[in-house]
């Protein structure tokens, strides 16, 4: 079983329109609400690939229930904390160009017993899960460091997957991660370096490596992926595809590779099928994942070559 600890569910309004004019009256084409959150993403890629996935963390009263009905559709298993209020919302706009503007909520503040029955949950339900993923932001009002008290909260039977940016990183690096997945611009914020060339980008992963990361799993966008456990190194470049929208798609390739690492996969067969998720996901309309089938016709097109 696979775990996956979302800590800021968010309700997505997404609007497409011919383009984005900033002070101008701007004529919507269409409207579409998903009821998502990073780890909750994951938690449904796992699912649509045939794996078991349960999912916990924060969840609100007023509008929690719709999360709920999304999951059960998804045959997603969960236990949630839950909080008043309502799940924040984030505005995401797409023009013409399938460029993409966002306008994020930070949503409610949480006390400090409700954090604490998250770990509390994490822990348990990780006893009984080969991997466990910690993914997306937090509350206003929790500290970075609470990414290393979920780390530390995750039984150590199970393994660590962690795709979060900055201090929450580093935070969880602390605890010790088997998995790391930035993309390269979350890379360069994090360690505050602008990186080009293939060799900034691992000596970026190798920074990770050193600071508690077994293996860093960094996106490159239309370039593929690349994947490095600091001996060895590899590259899978994505295939030419029409881009409907990039959001998911980090999410989709995390919950490949953490399929491939309850399998007990090499890595480049982690890489591959994290590659072939986030191609998946790019490629499919209206939804907040892949679909299987999609993930298989791109799997069979992709190569790995060793860095």
């Amino acid at each position: 079983m696979i775990l996956t600890v979302c800590m800021s569910p968010c309700t997505d309004v997404t609007i497409e329109l011919d383009s984005l004019n900033v002070g101008k009256t701007n004529i919507i084409k269409s409207k579409k609400l998903s009821f998502t959150g990073k780890a909750l993403n994951v938690a449904i890629g796992v699912a649509r690939l045939g794996g078991e996935a349960y999912t916990t963390g924060l969840m609100y009263n007023e509008n929690g229930y719709m999360f709920e009905n999304e999951l059960d559709k998804e045959g997603v298993n969960f236990s949630f904390v839950w909080n008043k209020g309502r799940v924040r919302e984030n505005y995401k706009f797409i023009d013409s160009r399938s460029m993409l503007t966002e306008v994020n909520d930070v949503g409610q503040e949480v006390g400090k017993e409700k954090l604490k029955d998250v770990l509390s949950i994490v822990h348990n339900i990780s006893a009984r899960s080969s991997v466990t993923v910690i993914s997306g932001g937090l509350p206003r009002n929790v500290e970075p460091e609470y990414y290393g008290d979920l780390v530390r909260a995750v039984d150590p039977r199970s393994l660590r997957i962690v795709d979060a940016t900055g201090q929450r990183m580093f935070s969880a690096l602390k605890e010790g991660v088997d998995l790391v997945k930035p993309n390269i611009e979350e890379l360069e914020n994090t360690l505050g370096r602008h990186i080009v060339s293939t060799d900034d980008m691992l000596e970026g992963c190798y920074d990770l490596l050193d600071r508690g990361a077994k293996c860093v799993l960094l996106s490159l966008g239309k370039q593929g992926a690349i994947i490095t456990n600091g001996t060895n190194s590899y590259h899978c470049k994505s295939i030419n595809v029409a881009v409907n929208s990039t959001m998911g798609a980090g999410e989709g390739m995390v919950a490949a590779a953490a399929l491939q690492m309850e399998r007990g996969a090499p890595l480049e067969e982690i890489l591959r099928a994290g590659v072939a998720a986030g191609t998946a996901t790019v490629m499919t309309v209206d939804q907040v994942s892949f679909t299987k089938e999609t993930y298989n016709d791109v799997l069979s097109m992709l190569k790995v070559t060793r860095i």
